[in-house]
Protein backbone atom coordinates (compact mmCIF):
# COMPACT_ATOMS: atom_id res chain seq x y z
CA UNK A 1 0.00 0.00 0.00
CA UNK A 2 1.33 3.63 -0.83
CA UNK A 3 1.81 5.59 2.93
CA UNK A 4 -1.05 7.26 3.55
CA UNK A 5 0.13 11.35 4.32
CA UNK A 6 0.62 12.20 7.37
CA UNK A 7 2.03 15.00 9.80
CA UNK A 8 4.24 15.11 12.58
CA UNK A 9 2.99 17.36 15.65
CA UNK A 10 5.42 15.94 18.01
CA UNK A 11 8.10 13.53 18.76
CA UNK A 12 5.12 11.33 20.04
CA UNK A 13 2.33 12.04 17.79
CA UNK A 14 1.81 11.84 14.30
CA UNK A 15 -1.97 12.68 12.43
CA UNK A 16 -3.58 11.60 8.88
CA UNK A 17 -6.81 11.55 7.48
CA UNK A 18 -9.15 8.27 7.07
CA UNK A 19 -7.13 5.17 7.21
CA UNK A 20 -8.42 2.26 6.27
CA UNK A 21 -7.52 -1.65 7.45
CA UNK A 22 -4.62 -2.02 5.44
CA UNK A 23 -3.22 1.16 6.85
CA UNK A 24 -2.85 -0.58 9.78
CA UNK A 25 -0.22 -3.31 8.75
CA UNK A 26 1.81 -0.32 7.20
CA UNK A 27 1.55 1.75 10.46
CA UNK A 28 3.14 -1.18 12.22
CA UNK A 29 5.67 -1.98 9.81
CA UNK A 30 6.74 1.63 9.92
CA UNK A 31 7.11 2.17 14.01
CA UNK A 32 3.89 2.47 15.08
CA UNK A 33 2.69 1.26 18.50
CA UNK A 34 -0.82 2.84 18.91
CA UNK A 35 -3.66 4.56 16.34
CA UNK A 36 -6.56 6.45 17.78
CA UNK A 37 -9.36 6.75 15.46
CA UNK A 38 -11.21 10.63 15.83
CA UNK A 39 -13.74 9.60 13.55
CA UNK A 40 -17.17 8.53 14.06
CA UNK A 41 -18.49 5.73 11.83
CA UNK A 42 -20.42 5.83 9.04
CA UNK A 43 -19.79 9.92 9.48
CA UNK A 44 -18.24 9.83 5.64
CA UNK A 45 -21.11 8.06 4.59
CA UNK A 46 -21.63 3.80 4.09
CA UNK A 47 -18.13 3.67 2.28
CA UNK A 48 -16.03 4.62 5.34
CA UNK A 49 -14.27 1.75 6.84
CA UNK A 50 -15.81 0.89 10.48
CA UNK A 51 -14.33 1.40 13.75
CA UNK A 52 -14.73 -2.65 14.10
CA UNK A 53 -13.03 -3.40 11.00
CA UNK A 54 -10.42 -0.51 11.71
CA UNK A 55 -9.71 -2.44 15.27
CA UNK A 56 -9.91 -5.81 13.94
CA UNK A 57 -6.70 -5.04 11.49
CA UNK A 58 -4.80 -2.34 13.95
CA UNK A 59 -4.98 -5.44 16.82
CA UNK A 60 -3.98 -8.46 14.04
CA UNK A 61 -1.16 -6.30 13.58
CA UNK A 62 -0.27 -5.73 16.56
CA UNK A 63 -1.18 -2.33 17.07
CA UNK A 64 -2.96 -0.50 20.80
CA UNK A 65 -5.75 0.80 19.32
CA UNK A 66 -8.68 3.79 21.16
CA UNK A 67 -11.88 4.86 19.48
CA UNK A 68 -12.59 8.57 20.70
CA UNK A 69 -14.88 9.84 18.25
CA UNK A 70 -15.69 13.27 18.51
CA UNK A 71 -17.32 15.83 16.25
CA UNK A 72 -15.57 17.67 13.39
CA UNK A 73 -16.83 21.33 14.30
CA UNK A 74 -16.65 21.05 18.22
CA UNK A 75 -14.67 18.84 20.82
CA UNK A 76 -15.61 19.06 23.94
CA UNK A 77 -13.17 19.81 27.67
CA UNK A 78 -14.31 15.71 28.14
CA UNK A 79 -13.20 14.77 24.47
CA UNK A 80 -9.86 16.67 24.45
CA UNK A 81 -9.02 15.90 28.38
CA UNK A 82 -9.66 11.50 27.11
CA UNK A 83 -7.52 12.69 24.18
CA UNK A 84 -4.60 14.12 26.66
CA UNK A 85 -5.01 10.79 28.56
CA UNK A 86 -4.65 8.40 25.53
CA UNK A 87 -1.51 10.00 24.63
CA UNK A 88 -0.07 10.47 27.76
CA UNK A 89 -0.64 6.77 28.50
CA UNK A 90 -0.65 4.77 24.92
CA UNK A 91 2.33 3.12 23.84
CA UNK A 92 4.45 6.01 21.77
CA UNK A 93 4.73 6.79 18.73
CA UNK A 94 0.95 7.10 17.97
CA UNK A 95 -0.55 7.95 14.54
CA UNK A 96 -4.12 9.54 15.04
CA UNK A 97 -6.53 9.90 12.47
CA UNK A 98 -10.18 11.38 11.43
CA UNK A 99 -11.35 12.47 8.26
CA UNK A 100 -8.66 14.89 7.62
CA UNK A 101 -6.17 14.97 10.38
CA UNK A 102 -7.41 18.46 11.48
CA UNK A 103 -9.49 17.56 14.29
CA UNK A 104 -6.95 14.64 15.61
CA UNK A 105 -4.66 17.76 15.48
CA UNK A 106 -6.77 20.14 17.09
CA UNK A 107 -7.48 17.96 19.95
CA UNK A 108 -4.13 17.50 20.52
CA UNK A 109 -3.19 21.27 20.43
CA UNK A 110 -5.99 21.86 22.92
CA UNK A 111 -4.24 19.18 25.20
CA UNK A 112 -1.44 21.49 25.26
CA UNK A 113 -3.21 24.11 27.04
Amino acid sequence: MNAPPIQQLSQDLCVAGQLDPPAMAWAAQVGFKSVVNNRPDFEGGPDQPTNDAIEAAARAAGLTYAFLPVQGGYQSPEEIARFGELVTRLPKPILAFCRSGARSGRLYRATLG
